[in-house]
């Protein structure tokens, strides 16, 4: 390995929170949880596993939000009351015991969802079905199914959940910081995108109305955790129903978005793309990570995609990265920086992991 990765080691300071190093573990969706959502023996140490490895910092899985249409995968785990809160500190205290910042990762899966204990529909900005088909790895069959159109009442309880979830993760569970999950095709990603959101009120039409769920949502979750905490969003063009979308206005989409984020005090986000060097609209144009950080130039900036090959993630802390995630690689090689610190080989990543369910494996956690 001739990369220099020095840099990768230094620390970085999220809101008066040091990561030791720049090696995050992205969110990966592992349905391991008990069918009532919460935590399990065998999640903490999966999670364990990382920090231990020297990760600076773990973002979990999403965790759902709300009793209602928050809930995406069967055995997802949740933060809708003290009972699922409690069952995430046995996780945190594993994080936190080898100095790894703890990131809770909060979301709504929306018009995607296909598995809610709470509700049989799903909800969305608008009645439009979602494109593509459930994952079958986390149980899905078929195609999605035609959400209901969101109320402003419903709008208003699932900005609640965020917030409510956020206390507990931060208050009760004990994570350092908080992800909104504002990527991937979930529901506030649904309201970005322009055409799953066709609604003609104040939620719907231009960038800046169809942003402003995720700026509402983090208002919302910053008041409730105050202003030590750090909140962070995560971004896509992408998502997990349509792998090519790209923000139809370009670069002038990113500035609003960014934009919008950094006005509303965000302290980091998370861009994620397939392979996040890629100029992210025109060839030889700024990649994503660049474009975050350009418009939002206070926060950090967390960048995912493809960067296991180690000279990328080294490459992307000058091109606007803070801070790298890596989800596959992780996966492979549980102690990736302390691998990279003794120069040591970097294990392949082998799909059967995920397969033919996504749950966590006792192969894995005896890696």
């Amino acid at each position: 390995m001739d990369t220099d990765t020095t840099a990768l080691f230094a620390p970085s300071i999220i809101n008066g929170h040091t990561a030791k190093n720049r090696l995050s573990v992205a969110p990966m969706t592992r349905i391991s949880a008990t069918e009532d959502g919460r935590a399990t023996e065998r999640m903490t140490r999966y999670y364990e596993r990382f920090a231990r490895g020297g990760f600076g910092t773990v973002i979990t899985e999403g965790i759902y939000t709300d009793q209602a249409f928050a809930q995406g995968y069967v055995h997802q785990p949740g933060m809708t009351d003290e009972v699922q809160a409690n069952s995430w500190k046995p996780v945190v205290s594993a994080l936190k015991a080898h100095g790894t910042l703890a990131i809770a990762q909060l979301m709504h899966a929306g018009a995607i969802s296909q598995g809610n204990r709470f509700r049989d529909g799903t909800v969305g900005p608008s009645s439009i079905q979602p494109k593509g088909e459930q994952m079958a790895f986390y149980h899905g069959k078929d195609r999605y199914g035609l959400p209901s159109a969101m109320t402003e009442a419903q709008i208003a309880d699932a900005i609640s959940g965020f917030a409510e979830s956020a206390g507990r993760a931060t208050q009760i569970a004990g994570f350092d910081a908080i992800e909104i999950h504002g990527a991937n095709g979930y529901l506030l990603d649904q309201f970005l995108t322009d055409y799953a959101n066709t609604r003609t009120d104040h939620w719907g039409g231009t960038t800046e109305n169809r942003v402003r769920l995720i700026v509402e949502t983090l208002k919302a979750v910053r008041a409730r955790v105050g202003a030590r905490v750090p909140v962070g969003v995560r971004l896509s063009q992408g998502k997990v129903n349509d792998y090519h979308h790209k923000w139809a206005a370009a670069e002038r989409d990113a500035e609003i978005i960014f934009g919008s984020l950094a006005d509303a005090g965000v302290d980091f986000i998370h861009v994620t793309e397939f392979e996040a060097w890629r100029p992210a609209f025109v060839a030889d144009g700024p990649s994503l990570m660049r474009l975050a950080k350009q418009h939002a130039p206070r926060a950090a900036i967390l960048a995912n995609g493809s960067l296991h090959d180690i000279a990328r993630a080294t490459a992307a802390l000058d091109d606007g990265a803070d801070i790298v995630t890596i989800g596959r690689g992780a996966l492979a090689n549980p102690d990736l920086p302390r691998r990279l610190a003794d120069r040591a080989a970097l294990d392949t990543f082998d799909p059967a992991i995920l397969g033919p369910i996504a749950d966590v494996k006792e192969t894995e956690l005896a890696m």
